[in-house]
């Protein structure tokens, strides 16, 4: 005995086999046997590709409370920056350590200095976050509140269930690149007026040309976290613990920080991409140097290239219970 019904977000005629036939299925509720939508595929006005649409999936992750914390806090970082250059003076007042001027020493030169001064001080840590976050929340969640199994028998196929997620925590992800440098350069020009980016080495770019190559910069910083997004999304699908999926790639991403730092690993560390996170300050310069960046942005493309392909299909044999 069957029945049938809409689902709503999917798009897809559900049949729902009977007591018997999921008797073997040791409490999975037919959702490993079937690997996923195996019995549902031949339904009248089943289509595959129209299960978990991206704007359902991007509306219940833009609703989630650590959505709005993370966009929240990278808001904030600006404004908390100015606060501090106005209590304990402008870095160009204090100088540089050694006579040495740095993108720090004139981060009040202009909104541009100060959006890129920003992006210099977030981008070691602060921005691997909520790569981390979204990639790695995003279907460890799901099992952690027993629900992946449901979507899983909407029925969703697990390649669309991961492409759906996946698309959407990048999406999320470039949008956190994106927000801190924006909020940044419009406090900062508010703050510290509109002008050309000076250049710690010494000229200025005009601002035309300071705002392409700040768009530059950001790509490759959201290239470069394709690493951790892979990690994450990897570790995502492994586990029913969001916790572990986000800890493990940030911890792995400071792994590799620190690897870095090991001055006795010669010519290894380029094979890091913690090596290359910040190539994009090569777009800061009179004349703009691309083979960091491009070395960088190869050698991340790789690695998550592997972890995602890793993902899925450890994620297409697996057994969800949960």
């Amino acid at each position: 005995m069957s029945a049938t019904g809409d689902a709503t977000e999917t798009g897809a005629t559900i049949d729902v086999p009977d007591a018997s036939e999921a008797s073997g299925a040791s409490g999975v509720s037919g959702v490993s046997g079937a690997r996923d939508a195996g019995d549902g595929a031949g339904a009248p006005g089943y289509r595959a590709r129209r299960t978990l649409p991206l704007r359902v999936e991007a509306v219940r992750q833009l609703r989630r409370r650590r959505t709005l914390f993370m966009g929240a806090v990278l808001a904030l970082l600006p404004f908390v920056l100015i606060a501090a250059f106005a209590i304990g003076g402008t870095p160009s007042s204090r100088g540089g350590g050694g006579g040495r001027i740095t993108l720090m020493d004139t981060a009040t030169a202009s909104g541009a200095n100060f959006a890129a001064t920003c992006l210099f001080v977030s981008a070691g840590f602060l921005l691997v976050i909520p790569v981390a976050l979204f990639c790695g929340d995003t279907v460890a969640s799901e099992a952690s509140w027993s629900s992946l199994r449901y979507l899983l028998a909407a029925p969703v196929p697990r390649a669309r269930l991961l492409w759906s997620k996946l698309v959407v925590a990048l999406g999320f992800s470039l949008a956190a690149m994106l927000l801190l440098p924006l909020v940044a350069l419009a406090a900062g020009t508010v703050a510290y007026g509109w002008g050309p980016l000076q250049l710690p080495t010494g000229g200025a770019l005009d601002a035309t040309t300071a705002m392409s190559r700040l768009a530059l910069a950001v790509a490759f910083v959201f290239v470069s976290q394709l690493v951790t997004a892979g990690l994450a999304f990897w570790l995502s699908t492994r586990t029913d613990a969001p916790l572990g999926a986000v800890g493990g790639a940030v911890g792995l991403t400071i792994v590799g920080n620190v690897l870095d730092a090991v001055t006795a690993l010669g010519s290894w560390r380029e094979f890091l991409p913690a090596h290359w996170q910040f190539a994009w300050a090569d777009a800061l310069q009179p004349e703009l140097e691309w083979g960091g960046m491009l070395k960088g942005a190869s050698v991340s493309v790789a690695y998550a290239l592997v972890l995602f392909a890793l993902a899925f299909r450890g994620f297409g044999r697996k057994d969800v219970v949960s």
